[in-house]
């Protein structure tokens, strides 16, 4: 069997969700149901990073693919906004804080319904890939700075800025203060991630719930991207019957928000706000929650698993 080297890395400790310790939601809830929006600012000419290319057709700019991502910014999101609306529903917003800066009444709108700021990142075309340290600390003392003055909220937690991180995010993430990451797509439930400023958890985010994944990819729209929303909120439901799950549906209102897909999000939306025991919530309030109830006594079992397994 390999051996662990004594300096590794190791921010997730194995814990197989048979026979963890049970979650426990609000009122008895079977399943913690949070949306997250992801409102994006792409850089018309963006710096080049080494590591990846913004807009990999070339030459820049690349007008189709920037102008239909802020498609979103301008009609989208208005669009999926209204669905919100209709179904009373509070979102977690992964926002490019720039987002806050170059469009106020995106801002406005969103702090008027009490939303709540994940950062992610400044811009989608900056990345974390490359940076040092003292660069990536320097980041979240911004993003941080720039979301308190924006809406008055404390950032909380993050989905890295295009799904980029560096070997250092996790302990920088809870040295600058926030408590919760969503990049590990590892579990149903939220998690301990083990760093020396924490507490820091994991809370579900999806990678399959998420229009960015399927409507990029020929051949699926909305009415399949329904029917997984559904299917994988019964399997949720009847397993949450024992222990608590997470389901989050990741959206983009350049791509949900266009006139053929928005009339799916609002069948999805009232398919399981039609189930008693939903918990309709944010990510800041499952972590809270989790944080709170939880945390101790998961660490110490993903602790114990580990040792068994060194």
């Amino acid at each position: 069997m390999p051996q662990r080297r004594p300096n590794d890395l190791d921010y997730i400790g194995y814990s197989p969700i048979i026979d963890r310790p049970s979650v426990r939601w609000p009122d008895g809830a079977r399943v913690a149901l949070w949306l997250a929006p992801n409102l994006e600012f792409y850089e018309y000419q963006p710096d080049r990073n080494p590591y990846a290319d913004q807009w990999p057709r070339i030459p820049h700019p690349d007008v189709m693919n920037y102008s239909y991502r802020d498609s979103g910014n301008r009609v989208g999101f208005w669009r999926m906004l209204e669905v919100f609306d209709q179904h009373k529903v509070r979102a977690t917003v992964s926002t490019n804080v720039a987002v806050l800066e170059h469009f106020p009444e995106l801002r406005d709108a969103m702090v008027a319904r009490d939303w709540e700021f994940m950062s992610h990142g400044t811009y989608n075309t900056r990345y974390l890939f490359g940076m040092s340290e003292t660069e990536e600390r320097e980041f979240y003392r911004v993003t941080a700075q720039v979301i308190k003055r924006q809406t008055g909220k404390t950032l909380k937690g993050m989905l890295g800025p295009a799904f980029t991180a560096t070997p250092n995010t996790p302990e920088l993430m809870a040295e600058a203060g926030l408590y919760y990451q969503v990049d590990w797509f590892i579990d149903d439930q939220p998690f301990p991630i083990t760093v020396k400023n924490g507490p820091l958890v994991g809370v579900p985010y999806s990678r399959l719930l998420n229009d960015a994944l399927l409507f990029s990819s020929p051949g699926f729209e909305g009415d399949y991207f329904a029917q997984i929303c559904k299917d994988q909120f019964d399997v949720l439901y009847a397993e949450g019957a024992d222990s608590g799950r997470v389901m989050c549906i990741a959206l983009h209102p350049f791509l949900i928000g266009q006139p053929h897909r928005i009339a799916y999000l609002n069948d999805v939306l009232d398919y399981i706000l039609g189930h008693d025991g939903v918990w309709a919530t944010t990510a800041d309030e499952i972590a809270d929650w989790y944080i709170a109830h939880h945390h101790a006594e998961h660490l110490a079992y993903a602790s114990n698993a580990r040792l068994r397994v060194a």
